[in-house]
């Protein structure tokens, strides 16, 4: 890719072989084959080598996945705050049923990428209780110094975090910016050159992703969904629905009951 990167979700990267390199929070880091990894994609990230032949699987987990694992705080502090993590326990079968995973989600069925998302949101709880750790922590050769802004990047990750937690509520640049005791236009400037996109867009993406989820997994009505996610207005809601799914909330909504009905 052209260069660091973000989105919204939970990334879950299972290298099948060979090495990939990531640039990561301020520094490179490796995950060879057999690792199991996840990290915030609301971190930025770029995959800047990729050693010949490596295939890997490359998962999204919604962000709720975190927000249900209350009882696991370390868990979610440490992915809040840009941790590569690793799973302590990997098993014969994380292979077959990662690349099963992949396929389903794929396949355009819309009831079994559900039933995916649920088998993966239950995979990382597992990690969370089985053990893991931050690879930026290790000391080891997975972590080699690459100097890009480093001063910056702690104050970036307060404000992605700050988003993540409170974009349901009535938020501002003006909050984003006092989470990381910031002036709200330098704010704005470091989040802009990090993450690609402003701090309104940002806001925006997470409130729409609640609000996909929500429409999904309940059967809340479309209004309740829209101030549930954090929409000051219908009319507002409906427009960044459509921009960025192509349909209405109801239409997409009832694709996925209609894909899902036997």
């Amino acid at each position: 890719m052209s260069g660091p990167h973000m989105h919204s979700q939970v990334e879950l990267n299972f290298v099948l072989d060979g090495t990939i390199t990531y640039w990561f929070d301020g520094r490179l880091l490796q995950i060879k084959a057999g690792q199991l990894c996840l990290f915030w994609g609301m971190v930025p990230h770029q995959v800047i080598d990729i050693k010949e032949p490596t295939s890997f699987v490359c998962l999204y987990v919604p962000m709720s996945a975190l927000i249900h694992l209350g009882n696991r705080q370390e868990f979610r502090d440490a992915i809040f705050a840009g941790g590569l993590i690793e799973a302590q326990v990997v098993t014969a079968y994380d292979r077959p049923v990662l690349l099963r995973w992949r396929d389903e989600l794929l396949s355009g069925n819309l009831e079994l990428e559900q039933i995916v998302r649920d088998e993966l949101v239950a995979r990382i709880k597992r990690i969370a209780v089985e053990g893991w750790h931050d690879l930026r922590h290790l000391g080891s050769a997975l972590a080699l110094p690459y100097h890009h802004d480093a001063d910056r990047l702690p104050k970036v990750e307060q404000m992605l975090r700050y988003i993540a937690e409170n974009c349901h509520k009535k938020i501002s640049v003006n909050d984003v910016g006092d989470a990381a005791a910031l002036h709200p236009n330098y704010a704005m400037s470091i989040f802009k050159k990090s993450v690609g996109m402003t701090i309104n867009q940002a806001i925006t993406r997470h409130r729409l992703d609640t609000a996909q989820s929500l429409l999904i997994a309940t059967e809340s009505p479309v209004s309740n969904i829209a101030f549930d996610a954090g929409f000051a207005s219908l009319s507002t809601f409906y427009e960044a629905f459509e921009k960025r799914f192509g349909v209405k909330p109801r239409d997409y909504r009832s694709r996925f009951k209609s894909a899902s009905s036997p």
